[in-house]
């Protein structure tokens, strides 16, 4: 791990993995370290993946002031990185709630934008509701796991906060677009790599965040943007793909058939291929 510090001070890990141009990678979670991104699927193979652990969580330092810790101040660390790295200008990869943090940071820094790839993106700046979340759940009722995971998924909306972890563990499957030994095994490292305060001060106070203002920005920005999706992805939905991929003037879409949450995992070939030729 290789370590900068941020604005007020903050030490902020990242490691550097493949070679090429260099691609900086934004975990998702929200308040995952980013160890769980690996090698995205192969992809190191065409780029030096910047993988950065967001503050307090892997690597990196609890900050002194927990309102950093919000997603549109964690874009002040990514603007952070690039000048650490030199950089006039970044491709930047983020996954899930990683991609809210990509798109403040874009809003907020334009010029410094080379090109966006967000993977299984939240729609939560657009408003979307995940209504198609429902229905991509009970498409996979035929499988094994599916009564013992749905029966915690409702369960969910009542438990106390001792009941929820092995609740949201008996859930995993319906992240992933298979449910075997590889992707048990990721799913498994959630365990360790999850910082609950970076979770919830992920989303705390974001009532004060203009998202009008940063709506207003990304539809101007003029940069490629390639929104990637899984067919299967039971946590964000295949509509949030579109959504998103609609606030930008230059975006186009992939949706993988056999991927969920982490196609890097189920489909790591298809990702690969599609990544690799966007960002050539």
């Amino acid at each position: 791990m290789t370590s900068f510090v941020g604005a007020d001070g903050t030490r902020l890990a990242y490691s550097e993995v493949g070679s090429g141009p260099r691609l900086v990678c934004l975990p998702g979670g929200p308040g995952r370290a980013s160890a769980y991104l690996e090698d995205l699927g192969g992809l190191a193979g065409d780029r030096t993946l910047v993988l950065l652990d967001t503050r307090a969580t892997g690597h990196s330092e609890v900050p002194a002031d927990p309102s950093t810790l919000r997603f549109d101040r964690l874009a002040d660390d990514v603007e952070a990185l690039r000048e650490h790295l030199g950089e006039d200008a970044l491709d930047v990869l983020g996954h899930s709630a990683g991609c809210l943090v990509a798109q403040a940071w874009a809003a907020a820094h334009p010029s410094r934008v080379r090109s966006l790839v967000l993977v299984t993106p939240s729609d939560r700046l657009q408003g979307g509701s995940r209504e198609d979340v429902a229905a991509i759940r009970a498409s996979r009722s035929d499988e094994p796991w599916y009564a013992e995971a749905a029966e915690a998924q409702d369960a969910l909306s009542y438990a106390g906060p001792a009941q929820q972890q092995a609740l949201v563990r008996a859930t995993r499957p319906f992240f992933y677009g298979r449910w075997d030994e590889r992707t048990r095994a990721h799913a498994a490292t959630a365990d360790t790599q999850s910082s609950k305060r970076a979770e919830l001060g992920f989303g705390a106070g974001a009532e004060q965040v203009d998202v009008a203002a940063m709506l207003a920005a990304l539809a101007g920005l003029d940069v490629p943007v390639l929104v990637v999706g899984g067919e299967r992805d039971a946590l964000t939905g295949v509509a949030s793909v579109s959504t998103v991929a609609a606030s930008f003037p230059r975006a186009e879409t992939v949706l993988l058939p056999r991927a969920g949450h982490f196609p890097w995992v189920d489909e790591p070939e298809a990702f690969r291929a599609a990544v690799a030729a966007f960002l050539a």
